[in-house]
């Protein structure tokens, strides 16, 4: 195995000090990793277009303080130049590049100014970094082929006709260009347009990689095998399903020979806790070596304990907290969508009942064990949501008894809830370079929670003439006297 990396996921509002980059480089380093990939998407200050990146991204001079100061690694650009675009498509400036206004994550490949900004990203990328690997992006375009210039075009030609002309940029560049492998499962024809130099890095998270990276091979190309840590679709992390997808990837890359394993590591917002993973980042190395050895509870050391029941006996109540495919319910409702009573009305009926019980007591136990702040801070964060969910049922049942005055006392008490998930953001922020966004979200919902107390003393003893049903008072679109809620009623209307 010729390559041993893992990607630090920078796009999800993470806003790391040289410092922190230093902690993530150093842990590198001293875990037996070859490369620390930095995934950007528009976390990164682009010289070429100073209006795409926001407050607390990584700079072209940190990139080059890390290259002297750990020259025993590569670091790792993973720059994106068609998918993953979201962060450039809903900005003034940016907005004419999507495929679709408004809506999704990509921009269009038929557009000529878009593939001018592409390939200017693409060279301020190669000034800055001087690792052998540049990763070009290409995952998850799933939109290819929606605007009217782009359906004239073959998914596959559209695809393999943007991507080919970028990764010859980069080998003319003297580097070896990267992409993800997802979307030449779907159009394989598109690998026809790419020099034979670029490596396809194969992601499977919920399986091994013998089937699909055996497309790429008996193609010409090389590839790595991408596991992940199961983090974006868990409370905390789903730590014994991660540890068998590392396993399994591993043990496929060595039968097949391939070039070598990219652990990944997406989403550690909604309050998430990147030194939390720490442990199990550096465990994976021995696992990747040696696909029969290894333990990421074991990796814990002190706080196995706390990892256990986070990571694996919290998983085991089910409902909301089991294993799945997708982001975690429970953290996006409650706060991704500046309305946490939508974590109210799809949970409710589980987290105040046996579910529910069951959870706080094992978040407990988990609290009574935490060693340091960034534990503590992931289990307060997902009691806190619970906590949020069982209260405003509480209030839900006191308004529907005609007692809000009642209600809104319970639902004051949830500001103390905000003000601590705030905190917790802020200080994963000072920490660890966490996310800028998350104490802003919590912001938000306790915002609209204030604005459900004040409908409350407004409306709540039915000055309306009529009593709005607890989820349309609760929601954003509220409209004193529209009863029959035309604005949930008249769907188009919500494009």
């Amino acid at each position: 195995m010729r390559l041993k990396m893992w990607t630090l996921d920078l796009a999800r509002e993470q806003s790391p000090t040289l410092d922190h980059l230093r902690q993530y480089a150093s842990l590198t380093q001293s875990a037996g990793y070859d490369a620390l990939g930095l995934y950007l998407e528009h976390r990164f200050a682009y010289p070429s277009a100073p209006w795409a990146h926001g407050q607390g991204c990584v700079a072209p001079e940190a990139i080059r303080v890390l290259r002297t100061e750990f020259p025993a690694i590569q670091i790792v650009p993973f720059v994106n130049l068609l998918g993953h675009m979201e962060g450039t498509i809903y900005t003034e400036e940016g907005k004419a590049f999507a495929e679709q206004r408004f809506k999704g994550m990509q921009a269009c490949p038929c557009n000529a100014a878009f593939v001018a900004f592409a390939k200017g990203i693409l060279d301020d990328v190669l000034e800055s970094f001087d690792s052998e690997l540049i990763h070009i992006g290409g995952d998850e375009t799933w939109q290819l082929g929606t605007c009217e210039e782009c359906a004239k075009v073959d998914k596959a030609e559209l695809y393999g006709r943007h991507f080919g002309p970028l990764a010859q940029r980069v080998v003319d560049a003297g580097h070896t260009p990267a992409v993800w492998g997802d979307m030449f499962v779907d159009h394989p024809e598109a690998l026809d347009h790419l020099p034979k130099e670029t490596i396809v890095f194969d992601w499977q998270y919920f399986k091994g990689v013998k089937d699909t990276a055996r497309q790429f091979t008996d193609k010409g190309f090389r590839v790595v095998g991408c596991p992940t840590l199961h983090v974006y679709n868990a409370p905390w992390f789903h730590i014994e399903k991660s540890e068998q997808n590392v396993r399994q990837v591993s043990r496929d890359i060595k039968e097949l020979g391939l070039h070598g394993v990219c652990l990944t590591t997406w989403e550690s917002g909604l309050l998430g806790a990147y030194d939390t993973l720490f442990p199990a980042i550096s465990e994976s190395v021995k696992v990747m070596d040696d696909p029969d050895t290894g333990s990421f509870l074991e990796a814990y050391g002190p706080s196995s304990e706390w990892a256990r029941l986070m990571g694996v006996e919290l998983e085991g109540c089910g409902g909301v907290f089991a294993f799945s495919g997708h982001r975690n319910k429970l953290k996006s409702r409650a706060l991704l969508y500046s309305n946490p009573f939508l974590a109210w009305m799809h949970h409710a009926e589980e987290l105040c009942g046996e579910r529910g019980d069951r959870a706080l007591a094992v978040i407990e136990q988990a609290s009574q064990v935490a060693k340091g702040e960034a534990e503590k801070g992931v289990c307060t964060a997902v009691r806190s949501m619970i906590d949020f969910v069982r209260i405003a049922e509480e209030a839900r049942l006191l308004y529907a008894r005609n007692e809000p005055e009642a209600a809104i006392n319970r639902l004051t008490a949830t500001r103390t809830i905000f003000d601590m998930m705030m905190r917790i953001a802020r200080r994963s922020h000072d920490r660890i370079g966490g996310s800028l966004a998350d104490a802003e979200r919590c912001k938000a919902a306790l915002d609209h929670v204030d604005r459900v107390i004040v409908r409350l003393r407004n409306y709540g003893r039915r000055q309306l003439g009529y009593l709005p049903a607890w989820e349309i008072l609760t929601h954003p679109m509220f409209v004193p006297h529209d009863q029959a809620c035309w604005w949930l009623v008249n769907g188009w209307g919500k494009e």
